[in-house]
């Protein structure tokens, strides 16, 4: 080669390693500015969905909480990090992905961003002292209470909204800069004319509609005079802040993991706990539709709704499920699933067909078409929905289920009792795959990237590679 020919080389070359180094420092460093200097530039991958990129922005991938995004088969799993990433309290919410970062939030209201390669950490932001569980009136959540919500993700303007529960007794929705951490909203978001020590906002935060929807329940104990709210606040500085109250004199709470789910037309779905009533039909142990101004639209509730009431047998233990075809599934305590039809949900008594599926259900649901995964107390349970009956595929028992996910053909669960990830055969619930975790919080769910599945176990937050 000339030495003309080998100049040109080396500048091509150094040019290339420049513009690399750069692209990675810009993508990789905290951004001083706000995440997106024009509206509607993505800052992160496109959704794992349309079977590419890195987003998981919501509970359960989306808005309709499908959990099982666009995957081929799962030939391998392994540990990913060389060793789980410690933080400084436990993790309830299920930890987010946004193009390179894991999102995890913690009860000590910290919020870190995780190298999704190599658990490294890229920022993290404490944003307020938790509040004591000792201060509350009951409660199965310490030392401290902070964010037990699963975040919400708005990838267009790059901004993470998390409600954190403050010292003294305060909860507030901050918008945080997913690249650097910083504040760039804050806003009180405690339902009108309560004690927020009477409330605990455990379900997932949804974005649609303009807003960002803050679910609320009570505390463990069904302590205090609490109530079910869903709280609205408009994603812009502009517009002011709704909430919908269940209509029971106490209780009603909205607090499954799922949160709320979303339809395409952006109606909202919620489900209930015990309402005080066991005379009047009160909203209690019911599925309701809300529309995105939070006016009831619909509702369900079974026949049996007074006795569900007076046992604190919630139906509300699970979010509803929205399923591709316009019906709705729901499970609660009583572990007998509801299928409902998402135009007309029928009132009392009005389900297209009910079926007894196990003996509880807690969490949320993953759904592959009409496939649906539902956690329980003994075990995992495979159901399909038919066009008027619930079909059981397969059941993996014997062990206190969290929330599922699915990666293709692997269906991954965390058993609570043992702290184990577990990789299910899709197709059959045979397991393929166990990995010991350090601990496991109730309901806790995995999340799907690109670089594998993460879980957070206690205060720690373990990777798997896939292949």
């Amino acid at each position: 080669m000339t030495s003309r020919k080998m100049a040109v080389v080396a500048v091509v070359v150094v040019a290339v390693l420049v513009v690399t180094g750069v692209l990675a420092f810009l993508y990789l460093r905290p951004a001083a500015s706000s995440p997106s200097s024009s509206p509607g530039v993505a800052v992160c991958g496109s959704p794992l969905s349309a079977g590419s990129g890195a987003d998981w922005p919501t509970y359960h991938m989306d808005n309709t909480r499908t959990g099982a995004p666009t995957w081929g088969t799962v030939t391998g799993a392994k540990a990913g990090w060389a060793a789980p990433v410690s933080l400084d309290g436990p993790v309830y919410a299920e930890p987010l992905e946004c193009g390179n970062a894991v999102l995890v939030a913690t009860e000590e209201n910290t919020v870190y961003a995780l190298n999704a390669s190599s658990g490294a950490v890229l920022w993290s932001h404490h944003l307020g002292t938790p509040v004591a569980a000792s201060s509350l009136p009951c409660g199965d959540i310490g030392p401290s209470t902070g964010i037990t919500g699963t975040p919400v993700l708005d990838t267009t303007t790059g901004t993470l909204y998390v409600v954190a529960f403050e010292s003294p007794a305060t909860h507030v929705l901050y918008g945080l800069n997913v690249r650097n951490g910083t504040v760039v909203r804050q806003v009180t978001v405690d339902p009108p004319g309560v004690s927020p020590t009477a409330e605990q906002q455990r379900g997932a935060l949804a974005l649609a509609n303009g807003r960002v929807y803050v679910p609320y329940g009570g505390l463990y104990g069904d302590c205090a005079q609490y109530h079910g709210y869903v709280v609205g606040v408009p994603t812009s500085s502009s517009g002011s802040v709704i909430s919908y109250q269940v209509p029971t004199s106490r209780e009603g709470g909205i607090w499954a993991p799922g949160g709320i789910s979303v339809a395409a037309n952006g109606s909202l779905f919620v489900s209930t706990g015990n309402g005080a009533s066991t005379t009047a039909f009160d909203y209690g142990n019911s599925v309701i539709e809300l529309s995105p101004s939070l006016q009831v639209q619909d509702y369900f509730a079974p026949t049996n709704w007074e006795p569900l009431n007076a046992g604190d047998t919630d139906l509300g233990s699970v979010a509803p499920t929205l399923l591709p075809n316009g019906d709705v599934f729901q499970i609660g305590k009583a572990g007998v699933g509801y299928l409902l039809s998402a135009t007309h949900l029928g009132g009392i008594g009005g389900e297209i067909t009910n079926a007894s599926i196990c003996g509880g259900g807690y969490g949320g649901t993953a759904h592959v078409g009409l496939s649906i995964l539902v956690p329980c107390q003994d075990g995992l349970y495979d159901v399909v929905a038919g066009a008027s009956n619930l079909t059981a595929a397969w059941s993996a028992t014997g062990f206190d289920a969290g929330s599922p996910i699915v990666t293709g053909n692997i269906v991954w669960v965390v058993d609570i009792g043992s702290a184990t990830l577990r990789g299910l055969n899709l197709t059959d619930g045979t397991q393929v795959y166990s990995f010991a975790l350090g601990g496991a919080e109730h309901f806790i769910s995995p999340t799907a990237g690109p670089d594998g599945v993460v879980v957070a176990g206690g205060n720690e937050v373990y990777s798997f590679a896939l292949s």
